[in-house]
């Protein structure tokens, strides 16, 4: 089994390691009823994308 010849450095280790956080997600006011939702979705709450009603709720 390969055995590393030197140790990583913590700068490098944490260079390595700068892609693992996680990342809240985007929300905004839905432009009809106000209620906050996910961006990019039909609102849950009035069913209704970028001011065009989708379904029926």
């Amino acid at each position: 089994m390969a055995v590393p010849a030197r140790r990583v450095s913590s700068t490098r280790r944490d260079k390595r390691r700068t892609h693992d956080k996680l990342k809240a997600p985007t929300v905004v006011r839905c432009k009809e009823c106000g209620e906050i939702k996910l961006a990019h979705r039909v609102c849950p709450h009035c069913g209704s994308y970028d001011g065009v009603k989708i379904k029926n709720v």
